[in-house]
């Protein structure tokens, strides 16, 4: 674990130092993000945060090919040159369009092209379980396709989720752990390699999360940005691909025999992925473009609800936990009830999150609302004028006494 702790440490330092240059600068080239009603910020506020992660990304990768422990990782492979330079690829479309907006189109052929650049230097999946039924092997035909939209997916799902100030780091950053040490019980398994490039990827995308979050915690001094949110969509798609992708044998299997490699990314973001597949199908249903905004993202809903800005994104993070317990607990047991702790776990949550007395008293006060308007139209009918012609009790009493 000690190169993996260098790495980890380097990531989120060098991420959490830059951050301020980057900040300074953001401001001069104005790169900053106003508040609208579409957002949730309540001041104009730096972006291109991505930046700072992008540079921790090349010099922690740079440190980890100086260390003896990684030599097998580097030493004639192509991989780790295909994680920069799609790397790049994808934080460069990203600047873009925090700097100045692109269109849709135009961000997705840059994911595209990054998934190119990985399919080509070899960062790519080679076997897929299917459960229930069987291993099957990816013909080199259809690889380089489902690079491409592996990439595109969690590339988008992790743009979408970055929402509000802190949800998007914290929810990689637990989801990056969790998938590293999944990685690692796969390791001394014997069932991964010690060349795999996944664990070492998905280190310093946790590292690189945990550096940003000081800057990007409610309330947030500097936003990610698409060029932060897809540069962590990239390696998260990356370490899975390469772990998940390259196993060909069943793991865990004492307590969930239907658990299979490349379905643990499903869950470990499953929070991000259920928020994407969400907006797919209300944008599908509403027959408006999926790449329309809206405010009907699981955060928003939250909010929504009656839970502040920091509580939302605590919940997030609380699921994005849990979840990632939920498969990573069976790799240290045989125990059939391993998913017991985890169940009342998401019950508690589950419970919070609906029954918080900040929900209650959201409620209250809407039912109040909506008792006053039914007064209102009740009065004005009555008295047959417009509805805004009738001025309620208290507001009255007020102006008389102002008068």
């Amino acid at each position: 674990m000690g190169g993996y702790a260098v790495v980890l440490g380097v990531a989120a330092i060098t991420t959490y130092l830059l951050g301020f240059l980057v900040r300074r600068v953001a401001v001069r080239v104005g790169a900053v993000v106003l508040p609208d009603e579409r957002r949730v910020h309540a001041l104009p506020t730096p972006t291109a945060g991505g930046v700072a992660m992008f540079g921790a990304l090349l010099l922690a990768m740079f440190v980890a090919s100086q260390l003896p422990q990684f030599r097998p990782v580097f030493e004639g492979s192509s991989e780790p040159l295909g994680i920069v330079l799609a790397a790049g690829v994808i934080f460069v479309v990203g600047l873009v369009d925090d700097v100045r907006e692109v269109s849709a189109p135009a961000k997705l052929a840059g994911q595209v092209l990054a998934g190119s650049v990985l399919s080509f230097l070899g960062v790519t999946m080679l076997y897929f379980r299917v459960p229930f039924v069987d291993i099957v092997s990816i013909s080199p035909d259809l690889a380089p396709l489902l690079t491409v939209l592996w990439v595109a997916a969690i590339a988008n799902a992790v743009n979408l989720v970055d929402g509000l100030d802190g949800l998007a780091a914290g929810v990689v950053a637990i989801a990056a752990a969790a998938f590293f040490v999944y990685a690692d019980r796969l390791f001394k398994a014997g069932l991964l390699g010690g060349d795999n490039l996944g664990p070492l990827v998905a280190v310093i995308a946790c590292g690189v999360c945990l550096g940003f979050l000081p800057h990007n915690f409610h309330p947030a001094r500097m936003f990610m940005g698409d060029a932060g949110a897809m540069l962590l969509g990239l390696l998260m798609a990356s370490s899975t691909m390469v772990v998940g992708g390259r196993t060909a044998d069943q793991f865990s299997g004492q307590t969930y025999f239907f658990f299979a490699p490349m379905f643990i990314p499903l869950f470990v973001l499953g929070v991000p992925i259920l928020d994407t597949a969400f907006a797919i199908v209300r944008r599908s249903v509403r027959r408006a473009s999926l790449a329309a905004p809206d405010k009907e993202h699981l955060h928003h809903r939250l909010m929504r609800l009656g839970h502040g800005h920091r509580r939302s994104v605590v919940i997030l993070w609380a699921w994005t936990a849990i979840l990632s317990g939920l498969v990573l607990f069976p790799t240290f047991t045989n125990e059939g009830n391993a998913v017991i702790p985890f169940a009342a776990a998401g019950l508690v949550v589950a419970l919070y999150t609906l029954f918080h007395p900040g929900v209650r008293q959201r409620g209250e006060t809407e039912a109040e609302a909506r008792a006053l308007q039914d007064e209102m139209e009740e009065a004005a009918g009555e008295a047959g004028v417009p509805l805004a012609d009738v001025v309620p009790m208290d507001e009255r009493r007020r102006g008389a006494g102002a008068s």
